[in-house]
């Protein structure tokens, strides 16, 4: 009886480790048809009425220009399609920087690497093509290491950010006070940098910190395509340097995060599952009785 009630401890975890697992699926799964739902009330709607406004426009340029009929359009709306998918943007005329001077060249490298890759820019010669499939097999585990190398860089940081994250009182403070000048350097002030220069509100500007950051990379906003801008040499390839470092930052939060969650949800049962370890292991070996046959 004693070596039963013992081991119960165990058995109670062991299931409870079982029972997480369904439950993560059933709420990974709600998340994403969450996650459906509400994109498709917000965003449903408001593309309908786009394409009947676009629908709208082609109807009376139709109706400005008899010469043309709706076929010719048709190609020159397939045209304008093709070249906006090959990087080349139809605004503004022949005096449009070029899409693969070294600066843009520079900055399509770093979200190759980095796996951002915003899809508004992409190599059209299958030599280009072939290459990128190299330098990426290639660059993106090249990345990876260099951002666990920078990470090494910082762990004597990290090891102090864990002790900021057990200790209450002055140490939270200050862990609160690192997580608010990284949320500044990255998050808060780059997108007044962007507005500024890009003229885009604030709220497009965290927009476009955020998914690049988070290396999801949509490509609706990307930096330095306006034609109508007349950007730094120097501007796209500082804004790839702030996204290796930012996430460096970022990856060095998640850690810490992570960190944060295992002290508060796994240290009560893995306490438990040591102490009933224990309990065995102290435990004498109860005496066997051999009964012959």
């Amino acid at each position: 009886c004693q070596q039963q009630s013992s081991s119960m401890p165990l058995f109670t975890i062991h299931n409870q480790q079982i029972t997480w697992t369904p439950l993560l699926v059933l709420g990974y799964l709600f998340y994403l048809l969450l996650g459906a739902m509400v994109f498709q009330l917000l965003e449903k709607q408001a593309e309908t009425h786009f394409w009947d406004q676009f629908q709208l426009e082609k109807l009376k340029f139709l109706q400005n220009y008899t010469c043309l009929d709706r076929q010719a359009l048709e190609q020159f709306v397939q045209v304008l399609m093709e070249a906006w998918e090959k990087g080349v943007n139809p605004e503004g005329n022949s005096t449009n920087p070029s899409n693969w001077d070294f600066s843009n060249s520079f900055f399509f490298a770093g979200t190759v690497v980095t796996t951002i890759g915003y899809g508004n820019l992409s190599p059209n010669t299958v030599a280009g093509q072939i290459f990128c499939v190299f330098y990426a097999l290639f660059g993106v585990p090249l990345n990876l290491a260099f951002l666990n190398q920078l990470g090494k860089g910082l762990n004597a940081h990290l090891i102090t950010l864990e002790r900021w994250v057990q200790k209450p009182g002055r140490a939270q403070v200050q862990l609160a006070i690192f997580l608010t000048t990284g949320t500044l350097l990255f998050l808060v002030f780059p997108p007044l940098v962007f507005s500024y220069v890009e003229g885009w509100s604030y709220g497009e500007g965290f927009y476009f910190t955020f998914i690049t950051l988070s290396t999801i990379g949509f490509g609706d906003y990307v930096v330095g395509t306006n034609p109508k801008k007349h950007y730094i040499p120097v501007y796209r390839s500082l804004t790839a340097i702030w996204i290796i470092f930012g996430l460096a930052w970022l990856a060095l939060v998640f850690n810490l995060m992570e960190k944060f969650l295992q002290l508060k949800w796994h240290k009560p049962e893995l306490s438990l599952a040591e102490g009933a370890t224990i309990k065995l292991e102290d435990e004498p070996e109860q005496p066997r009785i051999h009964i012959p046959s």
